[in-house]
């Protein structure tokens, strides 16, 4: 009975977390610090993400994937991190026209330049390790892109891999450019990237710098999700890391992330509004 009434609070607990980052989201306010007690590990997290991902009860279009620092990831047993992208933050961009993306004044904000991949069909649901052949077979298309990381909690990438998990993987949305041509032919050291703010270059990088690669992102992302019950459909987006890194911006601030030949995606931080 002690199992069960343990299984019990840990469900309540993660629930009582989730509840608390989802009402700040849709409420656009900050939180002062993490919402209760930091999971102890990736299942823990993992649980107040699911947890979060019922309350928002909104279409999943993709998932992001990000790095787990390697002083960290023989402690919590895996080298990324995941979370769900929203329906209604997927935005397509556009030759010369800024893409405005909210962020949550008093939290977390980012710009990640990204490559990111497409599903052709779904996966099989109950195949939890892939190779990344095998993740290649099963994608479309691979697109430039730039993820918007974001979270009411302005501390959660100092807080850890755990945190960021717990609240959905410290993504508010992905802005989806140009389809890379002849993509399974081209070399990821041909990937360019090079990221500004505000004018200034604050990163330049290739597809090649990514930890594995690309490819294996997505292969990790396909056992990921199919082991926590979320298999991944057709025309699913998966973007694979962040080529240039991890760029801090505020509200107000503009955004250039230059993939060369595939294009510039233009985007402005706006201050987030409440959510109907």
């Amino acid at each position: 009975m002690r199992g069960t009434a343990a299984t019990s609070a840990s469900g309540q607990a993660s629930a009582d977390i989730a509840r608390r980052f989802t009402d700040a989201r849709r409420a656009a306010d900050a939180l002062p610090d993490f919402p209760g007690a930091i999971p102890a590990d990736l299942a823990g997290a993992y649980a107040v993400q699911d947890a979060a991902i019922d309350r928002w009860n909104e279409a999943i279009v993709g998932w992001k994937v990000g790095r787990i620092a390697p002083p960290l990831q023989e402690r919590l047993g895996s080298a990324r991190v995941s979370g769900p992208v929203f329906a209604r933050n997927l935005w397509r961009a556009e030759p010369g026209v800024e893409v405005p993306f909210p962020v949550f004044r008093g939290g977390f904000a980012a710009v990640e330049g990204e490559f990111v991949y497409r599903l052709g069909a779904d996966a099989l649901a109950g195949k939890t390790r892939w190779t990344a052949e095998e993740a290649l077979d099963l994608a479309d298309a691979l697109f430039v892109g730039v993820e918007t990381a974001g979270s009411p909690l302005a501390t959660i990438n100092q807080l850890g891999p755990l945190v960021v998990a717990s609240d959905f993987g410290n993504n508010w949305g992905l802005i989806l450019g140009e389809a890379v041509a002849d993509w399974r032919e081209q070399a990821f050291a041909d990937l360019t990237c090079t990221t500004a703010i505000e004018g200034a270059v604050v990163g330049t990088g290739t597809a090649a710098d990514l930890p594995d690669g690309p490819a294996e992102a997505l292969a990790w992302l396909l056992g990921h999700c199919a082991g926590r019950g979320h298999p991944l459909k057709a025309g699913a987006l998966v973007t694979t890391g962040a080529v240039t890194g991890v760029h801090d911006i505020v509200a107000g601030q503009s955004a250039a992330i230059d993939f060369g030949r595939y294009g510039t995606i233009l985007c402005r931080a706006q201050p987030a509004g409440p959510l109907g």
